[in-house]
């Protein structure tokens, strides 16, 4: 087919205003955060002309105020920043999407991404016909050409006259409408202005109008206005600079917690990711308190939103903090995020952060990371299950609570070991219910840890597969070596036979070990195997009960059981019964059932002394 026309495609005021005023944004909030940004801009750009001999700034002192007058129903914002021509205005707001913040960068920035400029598409102006039924723009140049102002209506008509302003500068007046009023309320405005402006780098002071300035507190003398912003916050200054008082003062300013952070971690990479921030490993109640916290996301101070999880990984969600990233746009969608390279080595370098923190404090602050291992056990955990990177970053920062009350390292763990069981951890999951068995451990000098997390079944699974050199076996699943005395032990036909008939079960295992310990008759085991399918398969309520294949172990070193031998009949069958029972009782809860019966035998046992 051949061409029948060429030419632009175009836009009537009158089709693209209704759509602006309602889906410019998916939060109408967002319109202040808009036209405080483009006045900052403004201040920006006449500093930039400053620094470059093109302006003479006088010591002048920027800001920006951001003015309610619910009686005349308008909002406005203004500043004292570079201003506009009656031909800037007709180029820059009379044009939909051409950006003066762009042209300034191209003209004077070159190539320059980290400028401080916040605008680059020349939209978010019109995010105040979002909320307004009309808009007035007053400006005057740097320049000292004439003042200028801008009228438009909702529908797109404009009047643009000779204005009044004394400096350079502009004003955004913002007519509100009736179905929006909800932007005319004090408390309305400085939510807004707390969530998107806090940072930014002009001074921004609120005002009401009608409304008495607050008193000082003498009652004599009204304050002095306070900016609501902080222009220089935390994460802009280097690490060195600041104390751990001013890292958490940030803490309690940005998140409103009253509790401690554990530590925290400032990142500051230049080139090529050019971003900075502060995460912080927050204080939890409990485990399951939370594994989501709040980490804020900034372009060049602007906030932008919380909890991006495609910048920060999913394992590490449970940190607070704030990351700016000036190579970010502005306005960022999911998908953008998720398809970005920029993002993924963003995400990639705070992974390694916080795997170096966590080592250094290991290496170099070691009683404060004890102090706070507990707390982020379970978190740490998770990152190695999910990243296996992460593990090999961390893995000899990770650390073991041993019975005895010391905390160890898993190398000083196997290192302290190694004569006795190499490369073996032995774990208990319930200090009291395997009591007995960490006494046998410890009357032998063996060291063993604490694993009694929920999750720690698991994680001690999945790191086997990392180190295939290291096991994990609780202290019940086996009769270490390192218990057993010197010598063989015979086996004994009749004693197998009595147990499985006291037990209730022909196919019993049933072992001789002469331990070092003469006070423990019998041991019941379960193989680490088995018992971890078991726990897996009550994970996702497939079973219930203690699986068949135990192994009972006959200590041959014990009098009970030199005693055991040499008695007869129901005697030996009721003692043979009664040691099994409290072998079961050793390993786990007896069932009601067992319990029943062990009671039974005990008044039996009683009643023949």
């Amino acid at each position: 087919m051949e061409n029948l026309k060429k030419g632009g495609i175009s836009v009537e005021t009158e089709h693209i205003f209704p759509v602006i005023k309602k889906w410019l944004y998916s939060e109408k909030d967002i319109f202040l955060r808009e036209i405080v940004s483009n006045a900052c801009d403004a201040v920006t750009k006449l500093r930039r002309l400053a620094s470059l001999g093109q302006y003479n700034a006088e010591d002048e002192t920027y800001r920006i105020d951001v003015i309610l007058n619910k009686e005349a129903k308008t909002l406005t914002v203004s500043d004292n920043g570079i201003g506009m021509t009656a031909e800037e205005v007709d180029r820059y707001i009379c044009q939909i999407a051409l950006s003066g913040a762009l042209e300034f960068v191209q003209k004077y920035e070159g190539d320059n991404q980290n400028n401080g400029i916040i605008g680059h598409f020349g939209l978010g102006f019109y995010s105040a016909f979002m909320v307004s039924d009309s808009v007035e723009l007053v400006t005057k140049s740097y320049t000292d050409a004439p003042a200028v102002k801008w009228t438009c209506s909702a529908d797109g008509q404009y009047e643009m006259t000779d204005g009044e302003r004394d400096s350079h500068g502009t004003s955004v007046i913002m007519h509100i409408s009736d179905e929006e009023s909800e932007y005319l309320e004090k408390f309305k405005i400085e939510g807004i202005l707390d969530r998107y402006c806090a940072f930014m780098p002009v001074e921004i002071y609120f005002t009401v109008e009608g409304e008495e300035p607050p008193k000082a507190e003498d009652g004599k003398e009204p304050e002095a206005p306070k900016p609501v912003n902080d222009i220089h916050p935390l994460w802009l200054k280097n690490p060195s600079e600041c104390t751990p008082e001013e890292y958490k003062d940030f803490y309690r300013k940005v998140f409103h917690d009253y509790r401690e952070p554990l530590f925290w971690i400032h990142i500051n990479a230049d080139y090529p990711l050019n971003f900075r921030g502060i995460l912080y490993f927050p204080k939890l109640n409990n485990e399951y308190e939370s594994i989501e916290g709040q980490v804020k996301l900034y372009y060049n101070q602007v906030f932008v939103a919380d909890n991006i999880k495609e910048v920060i990984p999913e394992y590490l969600l449970m940190l607070k903090g704030v990351l700016d990233c000036p190579e970010l746009p502005l306005n960022v969608s999911r998908s953008y995020l998720q398809n970005n390279t920029y993002v993924s080595k963003v995400s990639a370098h705070i992974v390694k952060k916080v795997a170096d923190k966590l080592c250094s404090l290991c290496n170099t602050a070691r009683e404060e990371y004890e102090k706070v291992w507990s707390d982020i056990r379970t978190f740490v955990e998770y990152a190695c299950m999910r990243d296996r990177k992460f593990w090999d970053r961390v893995k000899d920062a990770l650390l073991l609570n041993l019975t005895d009350g010391k905390t160890v390292t898993v190398p000083e763990y196997l290192e302290a070991a190694k004569e006795k069981h190499a490369n073996t951890v032995y774990y208990t999951t319930d200090r009291a219910a395997q009591a007995q068995y960490i006494k046998l451990f410890e009357a032998e000098g063996l060291q063993v840890a604490v694993l009694d997390k929920q999750l720690d079944t698991q994680f001690v699974s999945m790191i086997e597969t990392y180190d295939t050199d290291v096991k994990y076996r609780r202290i019940d699943a086996d009769v270490a070596a390192s218990l057993k005395g010197e010598g063989e032990s015979a086996e004994d036909p009749a004693l197998v036979e009595l147990f499985r008939k006291a037990a209730g079960d022909d196919k019993l295992k049933v072992e001789f070990a002469a331990l070092r310990d003469g006070n423990v008759p019998v041991l019941l085991t379960l193989s680490e195997e088995s018992r971890r399918m078991d726990d897996m398969m009550r994970l996702y309520g497939m079973a219930g009960g203690m699986p068949a294949d135990n192994t009972l172990t006959v200590n041959t070193a014990s009098p009970l059981i030199a005693k055991l031998k040499a008695m007869e009949g129901d005697r030996q069958a009721t003692a043979a019964a009664y040691l099994y029972r409290l072998a079961l009782l050793s390993q786990r809860k007896l069932t009601a059932d067992e319990l029943n019966t062990f009671l039974s035998e005990s008044y039996g046992i009683l009643g023949m002394l």
